[in-house]
């Protein structure tokens, strides 16, 4: 397994357990959990209830410690999500309407955090958590064949083209950003360290990896043109249909969230 930073989800791993998957979440048909995916973001989208968002992240978790996928790794990975939505609300939460908990002064202005503003922080703190969550869920449970085939099934042409393309080479990608970490640091550098004393070098790293990507890019184009590539991708894998259990289930589920959606939230 390849992993640039414990905090960064690893293709690889995510890929191992979609394809070596045998629990029942692996067996469900990847259309009901596409559709459970869709679900959980409208619900998510449109309700406010900490302990409604508390009770679906909760679920969430439990389904992915039951698929048998690494809980350990899960929380390592949260490391970007939770700084992306602290980056967007720190200065949100500041004179949001709610009872004062305590004040602040700086250059002399005055800044008052409320019991709104800490909800607002763990009400998006939890939306983010949810739809990582399950998404990982989806893709660490899910085959690539049948993934590819239900994006060239249900996506536009050249959407679906593009969507396949990038999940081909960005493995590859990866691996030339692996590589290049490895040597900065077999050399005693690190990624922060190296770019603040030898910035101009990166500069000419980063334009020649570029360079490079183009290039290889052309010949991989030239090389699938000699092999026959008519510049579409088909993607025929059978995808295992929806049972009937399946159906009543999401039945259910969109029962149940148009009712909480409705009278609760």
């Amino acid at each position: 397994m390849s992993e640039l930073s414990p905090h960064i989800p690893d293709l690889d791993l995510i890929t191992y357990y979609g394809e070596k998957g045998q629990t029942l979440f692996s067996r469900v048909s990847p259309w009901t959990k596409a559709f459970m995916l869709l679900l959980i973001i409208v619900f998510i989208t449109i309700s406010k209830n900490l302990p409604l968002l508390a009770l679906l992240y909760l679920c969430c978790l439990a389904a992915f410690w039951l698929a048998g996928l690494p809980v350990n790794k899960l929380f390592q990975w949260y490391l970007l999500p939770v700084v992306f939505v602290l980056s967007l609300v720190l200065l949100l939460i500041w004179e949001a309407e709610g009872t004062p908990l305590f004040t602040i002064g700086i250059l002399g202005l005055s800044f008052t955090l409320t019991d709104e503003g800490l909800e607002l922080v763990a009400v998006l703190l939890l939306k983010a958590l949810i739809s990582v969550t399950y998404t990982l869920l989806f893709l660490m449970t899910t085959k690539y064949a049948h993934f590819s085939a239900m994006i060239f099934k249900a996506c536009p042409y050249p959407i679906d083209q593009i969507f396949l393309m990038s999940y081909r080479f960005i493995f590859i990608t990866l691996k030339m950003v692996e590589s290049m970490l490895k040597a900065l640091r077999s050399r005693g550098g690190g990624l922060i360290k190296s770019t603040i004393r030898q910035s101009g070098m990166f500069a000419e790293i980063f334009a020649l990896t570029l360079i490079r990507s183009y290039d290889r890019a052309d010949r991989v184009s030239k090389a699938m043109e000699a092999r026959g590539f008519s510049g579409k991708y088909v993607a025929s894998t059978r995808v295992p249909a929806i049972r009937l259990p399946e159906y009543i289930f999401m039945l259910a589920s969109t029962a149940l969230a148009a009712y909480l959606l409705l009278f609760v939230t």
